[in-house]
């Protein structure tokens, strides 16, 4: 595996393997990886002869409010996990070299970063956008995968790619869970004993959606009441969103007629998680 730390050794790199005429496949991350994060090389090695995985904990797109000193790190482990899943180049620039000085020019998608953690966090997705679309220019990847636990984030990036119309495919991975539902995140490291298992109350309140949608609940108002109804009995844990939304328009829907998603931000202690899940009404496949 090789390791690159700065732009122009990724453009060496891309322009070697370029001339052997092989796909190249890109998995954007800030580190800590864990089993979600590997499931997202397995796709793109389907797909690609040599994957690229950047580790950057990319400093604009935390506000504020945001703990970008206190992001969960692990250099090592992640070289060992990107060498054992078969990763060709790991990507690991420091802020300096992705922003040196003088840096003014950025990324901006105005739909569907609204609302959801666009509004709960300003200037996240611009940061995010900014940051994938150099990485997309540096590493010119054919494919590109994204989690679906990152769902907002995921459709603000297809539609930055298809607006700049970028070469890119894009793919999602499905959300990977612990054995007792627990999203797999990097924050989930975060969390104390007590926390961790409060946290279960996430994955609980999409489950509750999920069952009262299948017993014929589809106003989506009673949903999100049965979602914050679950959260409220994990005392260390306070609801930030539990939105329903369209499952294409992102925009929120009072009765679920087709694929809607369940989206829910909750503080768990100091920590914040989010996780979501699609809600279908039966006898609806889109």
């Amino acid at each position: 595996m090789d390791i690159l730390t700065t732009p122009p050794e990724v453009r060496v790199w891309v322009s070697e393997r370029r001339r052997r005429a092989q796909r190249i496949g890109l998995v954007p991350t800030m580190g800590c990886l864990h089993a979600g994060h590997l499931s997202l090389v397995r796709l793109a090695r389907q797909r690609a002869e040599a994957v690229v995985l950047s580790l950057f904990v990319n400093p604009i797109q935390f506000g504020p409010g945001d703990n970008l000193t206190g992001y969960p790190r692990d250099l090592q482990g992640d070289q060992r996990l990107c060498r054992e899943a078969g990763v060709a180049a790991l990507f690991l620039p420091s802020a300096e070299a992705m922003y040196p000085a003088g840096h003014s020019t950025f990324v901006e998608e105005v739909w569907f970063s609204r609302g959801l953690c666009g509004d709960r966090r300003p200037g996240h997705f611009k940061g995010v956008t900014t940051i994938v679309a150099k990485l997309f220019n540096l590493v010119q990847p054919d494919v590109a995968v994204f989690g679906q636990k990152d769902a907002q984030q995921a459709r603000v990036i297809q539609q930055m790619t298809r607006d700049l119309e970028f070469p890119v495919e894009i793919v999602l991975g499905q959300t990977v869970r612990e054995a007792d539902g627990l999203a797999m995140s990097s924050r989930n490291k975060l969390l104390n004993a007590a926390e961790r298992r409060q946290a279960l109350c996430l994955s609980r309140a999409l489950d509750t959606a999920a069952r009262r949608l299948a017993a014929g609940e589809r106003e989506t108002a009673a949903l999100i009441a049965a979602m914050r109804q679950e959260i409220s009995g994990a005392p260390l844990a306070r609801v930030d969103y539990a939105e329903i939304v369209d499952n294409e328009t992102f925009e929120p829907v009072a009765s679920i007629n087709r694929t809607a998603l369940a989206l829910l931000a909750v503080h768990v202690g100091s920590t914040r998680l989010i996780d979501n899940a699609l809600l279908t009404p039966q006898g609806h496949g889109d």
